[in-house]
């Protein structure tokens, strides 16, 4: 191990895991989190155009996966790791764009459209953040705020481009051929490039203050005792109440729009604006982390989305610029919250079990999602207006805030691993 100050290592964490990092934000952009709810909502109207369907009907799939993917992503953050994160990645990605491409084929019978929601949601689960975030907790210490926000950069590829690629790709080709050519990005793009590059550091990679845990041994808490406390389930409602929100709206903002005048490229346009402000979210977000604590920074973050609700209220004419502010603003918050939840994540609960607890967190993001999708349909289609539900989410988005102020200060592993470390081991003096 270098004996160099603590910023050479800060240095060489970049210069050793930019291949891995390049690879998992790939991974992230084209796997079964973006792709399916990013690309739904412009499928909405022609599938009910050709086979008769509600927006209801076609937004439970979407929720089907949801469940499922929620219900087993501590199962998968579980094989991430007993077995490593580059097996339990590389083929659940591949098996999500075999199945996603399936959905080009599929008949007008709607049991096949949900089947095949429920082999994504069955075997798609571990090509999300789950793994990815794994893999750069490990390669990354120093700087890892901003590592796992460049990782999570990739849900601002999707939120930025699969909008206008979508669009396109229906209005010149249709449906059916879209969803085939979607299905090359995770598998044309995102698995070469994962078989090559993506990999867990070995003992001797990982930096310093990692590495003197031991080859084996990780510091932080089981899965057990981190359910046992207050904060835990805190962040699960925070992450439950913000991605109840936030998912419907984005599933559902290109009929929102529609119903307000918007041509489809437009709302294509309006959604891409999501992209970029994600982007941002995850930069800036993951650069502030590392100086500040995560409430504070993510307090006027998530707040500031109600006045995106507040702005999509009503059926009248609505500008451009206006619709994109309320984007913008949208955008920006998810990619604060899907950073902290990976941060907070190893930060609370250490590395011992974060594949698990990663897991069990994720349930709240993909149940929450899950349910958010068919509720805003529900609403629609029950009350012929979007404005009860965007009024709830006004009040989620700040109830969400305003729970992470309990959280309290981060435990300090890096301080109890020295103490049980110091009576065996000379102390390594680039950890901190």
């Amino acid at each position: 191990m270098t004996s160099l100050g603590a910023a050479a290592p800060s240095r060489n964490e970049f210069g050793r895991g930019w291949k891995v990092l390049i690879a998992s934000l790939l991974g992230t952009a084209f796997g079964a989190s973006p792709l399916p709810f990013n690309t739904v909502g412009f499928f909405i109207d022609p599938l009910q155009q050709e086979f008769g369907w509600s927006r209801t009907e076609i937004s439970l799939g979407i929720t089907i996966y949801g469940v499922l993917g929620a219900l087993l992503a501590p199962f998968f953050g579980w094989l991430a790791d007993r077995f490593g994160v580059r097996l339990v990645a590389l083929a659940s990605l591949t098996t999500f764009g075999m199945i996603f491409a399936s959905f080009s084929i599929i008949p007008g019978n709607l049991y096949w459209y949900y089947a095949l929601w429920v082999l994504v949601g069955l075997f798609g689960i571990g090509s999300t953040p789950i793994t990815w975030s794994r893999a750069i907790n490990l390669w990354f210490f120093q700087q890892r705020g901003l590592a796992l926000g460049l990782t999570l950069v990739g849900t601002s590829i999707s939120a930025m481009a699969l909008p206008i690629i979508t669009t396109w790709l229906i209005n010149d080709f249709g449906w059916r051929v879209s969803y085939a050519a979607l299905a090359l990005l995770p598998l044309g793009i995102a698995l070469p490039i994962g078989l090559l590059w993506f990999r867990e550091p070995k003992p001797e990679e990982r930096p310093p203050e990692i590495a003197a845990a031991g080859a084996v041994s990780l510091p932080g808490r089981s899965l057990q005792e981190t359910m046992r406390e207050p904060r835990f389930w805190i962040l699960w409602a925070s992450i439950a109440l913000v991605t109840i929100a936030y998912s419907g709206a984005l599933v559902h903002l290109p009929s929102m729009l529609g119903a307000r005048g918007f041509e489809r490229s437009e709302a294509a346009a309006v959604m891409s604006v999501f992209g970029l402000s994600i982007f941002a979210g995850r930069i800036i977000t993951g650069y502030l982390l590392d100086k500040f604590w995560a409430p504070i920074v993510t307090l006027p973050i998530l707040c500031l989305p109600a006045l995106s609700c507040w702005i999509l209220l009503g059926d009248g004419p609505l500008s451009f610029v206006v619709a994109i502010s309320a984007a913008f603003l949208m955008g920006f918050a998810s990619g604060a919250e899907t950073d902290l939840v990976a941060y907070l994540a190893g930060r609370y609960f250490g590395m011992k079990s974060y594949g698990q607890i990663y897991g069990v967190l994720y349930m709240a993001f993909g149940l929450s999602a899950a349910v958010s999708a068919t509720l805003y349909g529900w609403v629609r289609d029950t009350t012929g207006s979007y404005d009860p539900i965007l009024i709830a989410a006004a009040v989620m988005f700040i109830a969400g805030a305003l729970l992470l102020l309990l959280l309290g200060p981060y435990p300090d592993f890096g301080r109890v691993t020295e103490e049980e470390r110091g009576a065996t081991t000379a102390p390594n003096p680039s950890a901190k």
